[in-house]
């Protein structure tokens, strides 16, 4: 049996042993070569790179405290803008509409045409109406002529033509029965003395009866004739009354043809118009609405606590969402005397002039009613202020310890360039005035004055 061959097999692992060798003292070399060059430079880049990026970053912002000075005394509270006035105008007859010339928006004067319906039928009554009044006034004047009645003139029984030839007669016969009546006692005289006879007598006496029946029939008929006179004036009554009924019919459809055209009641907004040409209307639809609101009131509820403070004609301020900054100066003109039981608030009403307006009916506002004497408050300037119209709310920026802080505010009362801070600051606080828009919660910051501060005024509103 052959030998093995050991020293070819020693030979063949020394060479493998030697290699693994040379690799491991390479990678050892590249290892140290690396930590020798790279090493302390990449160490010092990352040493050195916060401290040159913090010295760079540091913002330089003007600054000044707030500052507490004397306010007048107020009572803050909340409200609604309200129309002084509101008409829901409606027709006074019904009908179809026919024009519509106003719509949402629009402003009216007082009078004028907002809608109009048809008005056929109106003039047809009004036509009628017309003739019916004729008629009558016709009537009238007949009654008239049959007195002797003048237009305008006073009535007398008396004065009556044919009441007058009745009278005449009347007297006429009446002078005949007297003096039938003395012809008849004269013979009767005479009978007694014999110098006439029976039968002379008897004569003369029938023709007194006579003239004496005569009289009285004439008297009766001027009485009959005077009575027929009254009568006929109270038929000039009668027909006057006639005339006025149908003047007076006249004078409804004239009304019926006005009421076909709808006015506006004063001079005010259409907030709505719910009706069309073609519609059919009744007196109980909505033609429009009109508000009235220049000026305009702004109902407030002020809790009763306050209620012995409130005075009419006082200065109310006020601020709504819409107008952020702007301050709306207005007056007391109504305080409730009843407080309301179940939120424990008087109502008191303040009117503003709203000339331009920018105030409309529905409007949330935060509101000052000022009182008598003086109180003190916190006051920032306007610029350190921003206000974010979205959502109503305003925020500053305060140092302390070297660092930019964020701050909710609650604004109040404006005095020239500077504006009441009614919460979300402390007394003394350092307020940041320019560099708003660069400024972040916790940032670093360097301070100056800001009477100093270089371009104060150019970054003062940057990013509001």
């Amino acid at each position: 049996m052959p030998r093995p061959n050991l020293s070819g097999r020693s030979s063949a692992f020394g060479r493998t042993a030697a290699s693994r060798l040379l690799s491991v003292f390479i990678l050892a070399l590249s290892v140290a070569f690396s930590i020798s060059c790279g090493g302390p430079k990449t160490t010092l880049a990352k040493n050195s790179t916060p401290d040159a990026a913090s010295a760079g970053a540091t913002l330089t912002v003007a600054v000044v405290p707030a500052e507490n000075l004397a306010v007048e005394a107020s009572v803050r509270v909340t409200g609604s803008y309200v129309a002084k006035e509101i008409s829901d105008v409606a027709p006074e007859t019904g009908g179809k509409v026919i024009a519509t010339p106003v719509d949402v928006g629009d402003f009216v004067r007082q009078g004028q045409v907002i809608a109009r319906l048809e008005d056929r039928d109106a003039k047809l009554r009004l036509d009628q109406a017309q003739a019916n009044e004729q008629q009558a006034e016709a009537g009238l004047r007949q009654a008239q002529s049959r007195i002797g009645l003048v237009q305008g003139g006073q009535f007398d029984a008396d004065s009556v033509p044919e009441v007058l030839s009745a009278k005449a007669n009347a007297d006429s016969a009446a002078a005949q029965a007297r003096l039938a009546e003395a012809d008849a006692q004269r013979y009767a005289n005479l009978l007694k003395t014999g110098d006439v006879s029976q039968s002379a007598y008897d004569k003369f006496r029938t023709q007194a009866d006579t003239a004496q029946a005569q009289a009285n029939a004439s008297r009766q008929q001027y009485e009959a004739t005077l009575n027929a006179a009254r009568q006929n004036f109270h038929g000039t009554v009668s027909a006057q009354a006639s005339l006025s009924g149908m003047q007076a019919q006249g004078a409804m459809a004239r009304k019926a043809i006005a009421d076909t055209v709808i006015h506006a009641p004063f001079a005010g907004y259409i907030s709505a118009r719910p009706i069309a040409a073609g519609q059919y209307v009744s007196v109980n639809s909505k033609i429009a609405t009109l508000l009235r609101i220049t000026p305009i009131r702004l109902e407030l509820q002020v809790p009763e606590v306050n209620a012995p403070q409130m005075k009419l004609n006082v200065g109310v301020e006020a601020m709504v969402p819409g107008y952020p900054g702007r301050v709306f100066q207005g007056r007391v003109t109504a305080i409730n005397p009843a407080v309301d039981p179940s939120s424990r608030t008087i109502t008191v009403i303040a009117e503003f002039p709203n000339t331009d307006i920018a105030l409309k009916p529905g409007m949330f506002a935060t509101a000052r009613i000022l009182l008598a004497g003086d109180s003190m408050g916190l006051f920032v300037p306007r610029a350190a202020v921003i206000t974010d119209p979205t959502t109503n709310s305003s925020q500053l920026y305060f140092i302390r310890d070297g660092r930019a802080r964020v701050a909710v505010v609650q604004l109040g009362a404006t005095r020239d360039n500077t504006v009441q801070i009614l919460s979300g600051i402390s007394p003394g606080a350092v307020i940041a005035t320019d560099h708003l828009g660069d400024l972040f919660d916790g940032m670093v910051v360097r301070t100056v004055p800001a009477a100093t501060a270089p371009n104060a005024t150019k970054t003062e509103t940057k990013g509001r």
